[in-house]
Formats: C-alpha cells, sequence, structure tokens
C-alpha cells in the first residue's frame, strides 16, 4: 500500500481537529477553496491531508493523516458532504506553490510504518486499557458527553484508542501530542494522563464552589 501513496497532497487545514488512520472524519465542505480541493481528489485517487491549523496564524502542525473519501453527498445548496477514511499519518516536508485555491505539501510516511500493519496490543496493555476505559466513562459522563459503548467495543484495540483521542474534548496541542505520538503503549499512557488531569480538575473545581 505504501508505494502507491502519493509524495504530494491536497490538505485541508482545520484547528481543533485530528483523526486517525482506521477512523472516519465526517466533513461539512462549503469553502470554494475546499470544494475545488474535493473534486479535484474525486477525479484523481480520492485522497487528501488532513492538518490542524495553529491559532491565530497561516501554519500548521508538521503531522497530520492522509484519508480517502469513502463517501461524498451533494446538497442542494451546493456543500459537499464527505466521510473520510483515515489511512496512515505523515510529516510535512515542505509546502507546494500553485495557482490552487487550496494548499498542497509534500510528506513522507516513515515515521509511521506501523499505521499501515495490523498491530496486536500486549497482554500487559490490555490490562491498562480496562483501566483507561473505566476513567473514560467517568469523564465523559462528568462532562455530558455521550459513546456509545455497545459499538466501542466492537472496534479493534488500535481504532478504540484513536476513536477516544478524536471525540474528547481535550486541547488542540494534547490532541496533537497524540497525534504525533508513534508508539501505541505509549499513546495509551499519555491519554490516561490527560483524562486523570481532567478528571482531578474538574473534582477540584467542584471542591472549590
Amino acid at each position: 500500500m505504501k508505494k502507491n501513496l502519493p509524495n504530494q497532497i491536497p490538505v485541508f487545514p482545520l484547528s481543533g481537529v485530528i483523526y486517525f488512520p482506521k477512523t472516519n472524519l465526517p466533513l461539512n465542505i462549503f469553502e470554494k477553496r475546499y470544494l475545488q480541493l474535493v473534486n479535484d481528489c474525486m477525479k484523481k485517487n480520492k485522497l487528501m491531508g488532513m492538518v490542524q491549523s495553529k491559532k491565530n496564524s497561516n501554519e500548521v502542525y508538521k503531522i497530520g493523516c492522509l484519508g480517502k473519501i469513502s463517501l461524498l453527498e451533494e446538497t442542494k445548496d451546493g456543500r459537499i458532504l464527505i466521510k473520510l477514511t483515515g489511512i496512515t499519518r505523515f510529516e510535512i516536508i515542505e509546502e507546494v506553490n500553485s495557482n490552487k485555491l487550496y494548499r498542497e505539501f509534500k510528506v513522507n510516511y516513515n515515521k509511521f510504518n506501523q499505521d499501515l500493519e495490523n498491530i496486536k496490543l500486549e497482554i500487559l496493555e490490555k490490562k491498562i486499557l480496562e483501566s483507561l476505559f473505566k476513567k473514560t466513562k467517568s469523564y465523559l459522563k462528568k462532562n455530558g458527553l455521550f459513546l456509545n459503548w455497545k459499538e466501542f467495543n466492537q472496534l479493534e484495540q488500535v481504532q478504540q484508542i484513536n476513536t477516544l483521542a478524536m471525540i474528547s474534548p481535550f486541547s488542540d496541542e494534547e490532541k496533537q501530542k497524540l497525534l504525533e505520538t508513534v508508539q501505541m503503549s505509549e499513546k495509551i499512557k499519555i491519554l490516561s494522563e490527560i483524562i486523570e488531569f481532567y478528571l482531578h480538575d474538574k473534582e477540584l473545581n467542584n471542591t472549590i464552589q
């Protein structure tokens, strides 16, 4: 699969949104430049990148995720609704100058080879996962957030971790840190630490009030 991945890709920069390989991201496209991006992708290979843009800046983070448009629907008012299915993370090398409305970048996938492989978590990590899911249930409940645990439990373990990282209302920087973490065991550790911090912070605020 890796041999077929393009070294130059169109990119949709969006603050506060990350997604991972083997997860799905619905997008509502309405800006002219991104309508052009989607239309160009559909004529070519259906591949596009998503990367977080930095606040109050034209800069983007160096790590994003390549996805394939797996579903497309055009609306009567000119918008395009798409579902993007994550393939692998990438590292930006440089931006490409072009006359297109949207941005394109040269990218490299070498750092994230394991995204294209089926990773099995070790026995020890399964125990850690159980602890993480318990904390997550408490965290989501305290923040009034809903997760369909029946559907969630049917996902592969890698998908479960990436889904939690995507849907949790963390800061942009925290989400980016999770996206950039290569090893799954380290990602689980960081995710658990972030959730613990927010749980403790919430309890502390409730105690003060």
